[in-house]
């Protein structure tokens, strides 16, 4: 299946957009970018296993850890393409993952370990006003 890399920024966007307010105002020096796939750089510091495929990483320290020492450069949350397309059948799937997978790096970025995002992206985030 092919989908543009302005079709996917876009459903990125929308999966950023999606997310509750009361995560959205609390995002901090945050930069989301995709690319097509990750580095080997990448791929070392997420210590993927053999086998494994990375839909998505987080760089950076978490707003738990963060000081307010002036200027820093932002945190990066990087979408990958390909393998969520290379991975998935169907559109819908395609943005479903999108959503799992943005909601896993934002766990990270509030200071969630694996475990706390890996839960976070496979639920829907429900905002009870």
């Amino acid at each position: 299946m092919e989908i543009s890399k302005s079709q996917f920024e876009k459903w990125v966007a929308e999966a950023v957009d999606s997310l509750p307010e009361k995560y959205l105002s609390h995002m901090h020096n945050v930069a989301i970018f995709v690319e097509d796939y990750p580095t080997w750089e990448q791929k070392r510091k997420s210590r993927l296993r053999r086998g494994s495929v990375l839909f998505g990483l987080y760089e950076g320290y978490h707003q738990a850890l963060r000081l307010d020492v002036g200027p820093a450069l932002p945190d990066r949350i990087t979408i990958f393409r390909r393998p969520i397309i290379d991975s998935f059948g169907s559109e819908e799937e395609i943005k479903e993952q999108i959503k799992n997978t943005v909601q896993h790096e934002i766990a990270h970025h509030f200071g969630s370990g694996e475990e706390g995002a890996r839960r976070a992206g496979k639920r829907k985030i429900i905002d009870r006003k």
